[in-house]
Parts: C-alpha cells; sequence; structure tokens
C-alpha cells in the first residue's frame, strides 16, 4: 500500500543506524538472555509500524537493535538532549515532544514509511505497565496516513515488579520480545476526519490488547505491573 499523497517520501538515515544496531546487537546478546518470537510476521519489504509496549529503560536500544529490519524510533526529545543524543541524531531516530502533538514528528516519521522504511511507535507514550491500557491517537493517524502494516510488539523482561522505570535489567536475564500479526489499513487520503482517525486507533488498540494477552497466555511470561509510587515515568 503507498501512502497518501499529501505525504512526501522522506527516508531517514541508515549508515549510522546500520553500524549501531551491529554494535548494540553483539553487546544485547552477551549481557542478557534474549528471546525472539514471531519474526516471521514482520514484512520483508516496504513500510512497517512497530507498535510496541513500553516498561523499562532498555525497550528503546532493544528495538532500535533488534528489529528484523532497521527502524527508526519516534524517541522523547530528553534523550536527545542527554549523552545518548548524538547516537540518536547519527543514527536517524526521531525527535519526539510528549508533552504536546508534535506534529513535525510523526511527519518525519510519515515521511520515512513513505520511503519504505520502518518505524517503532510506543503508542502508551510513556513507561509504565506495558499492558496497553491505553494509546494515543498519533499510532492511529501514521496508519491511516501511510497504509504501512501495524506490527504489535511485546516486551517482556526488561523491568521486573517494583522496579521503576530507569532500572536496568541484570546481566543474565531473560528478556522476551513478541511480534504479532500485522494489521492492515488502506492509506487515507488528505483530508482524514477525525472520525476515521480514531476508528483506525481503536483498532490498533484492540489488536494490541489481544496480541499482548496471547503472548502472556501462551508462555510463563508475566509483565511488572505499574511503576512504584513516585517513581519516574522515564
Amino acid at each position: 500500500m503507498s501512502a497518501a499523497p499529501d505525504i512526501v517520501p522522506q527516508p531517514l538515515p541508515e549508515a549510522g543506524l546500520r553500524l549501531l544496531r551491529f554494535v548494540a546487537s553483539w553487546w544485547i546478546r552477551r549481557r542478557w538472555d534474549l528471546h525472539e518470537q514471531g519474526l516471521h510476521h514482520v514484512p520483508d519489504r516496504g513500510p512497517v509500524i512497530y507498535a510496541s509496549n513500553h516498561i523499562g529503560w532498555l525497550d528503546g536500544p532493544l528495538l532500535i537493535a533488534r528489529t528484523p529490519r532497521p527502524a527508526h524510533a519516534l524517541a522523547k526529545r530528553e534523550a536527545f538532549d542527554s549523552r545518548s543524543g548524538v547516537l540518536l541524531r547519527l543514527s536517524g531516530q526521531i525527535r519526539l515532544d510528549r508533552q504536546a502533538r508534535d506534529v513535525g514528528a510523526l511527519r518525519r516519521a510519515a515521511g520515512a514509511l513513505a520511503a519504505g522504511q520502518s518505524v517503532v511507535v510506543y503508542p502508551e507514550g510513556l513507561r509504565g505497565a506495558g499492558d496497553f491500557a491505553s494509546i494515543r491517537r498519533g499510532i492511529g493517524w501514521l496508519a491511516a496516513v501511510s497504509g504501512a502494516p501495524v506490527v504489535p510488539v511485546v516486551i517482556v523482561g526488561t523491568r521486573l515488579a517494583g522496579q521503576d522505570a530507569e532500572t536496568r535489567a541484570a546481566k543474565g536475564a531473560r528478556i522476551d520480545i513478541a511480534y504479532g500479526r500485522p494489521l492492515l489499513f488502506p492509506a487515507q487520503p488528505w483530508p482524514r476526519s477525525r472520525e476515521t482517525v480514531d476508528d483506525v486507533t481503536d483498532q490498533i488498540h484492540d489488536h494490541l490488547r489481544a496480541h499482548l494477552q496471547r503472548t502472556l497466555t501462551e508462555s510463563s511470561l508475566q509483565l511488572p505491573g505499574p511503576l512504584p509510587a513516585g517513581s519516574s515515568d522515564g
């Protein structure tokens, strides 16, 4: 499916991303017991939206390093102002203001999708229980604009019950990434109504929760629950 005509293909740089993936993947595999499921659900070519739950600090590095195809994540602007900012910029990650409706960030993601690239979205918006209790409309807009398949992703093990959002998983800890069946929508031409975006968002929400339930039911995995009182949401 092709993107709506009001979105211009604008590929994000990937040379730095591929190098970062090589190094980070090596580091992750050496440090943690990583298990990946459902890799066959990710399309071999064309745009892809990875829609992941968000429970801990490691989720971001984990998906930048390990998605089946290189992906550009919508990452909080605060991370770009930290020591990791240089790596985020060199690897073509997308700066996102979580406190506002960041249309510029969404359009950069849409431009990358129109160019056939992959994008990581954390539709919950913040780190937390990772149960997809609620999601934001941005992912519905991206799916409606791009026509890109939405691949649900469940991460378990990057944070344990009672730990705060900045906790690093212990060395050797088991971490699971489960990819689910992609959900497809036709690209919606401009102007797109709020009702259309809301409907797409609701369908994605149901799909994410169903994938989460299947993942937990078919395994012994458990989510960590909400962040402790007073913990930053990252």
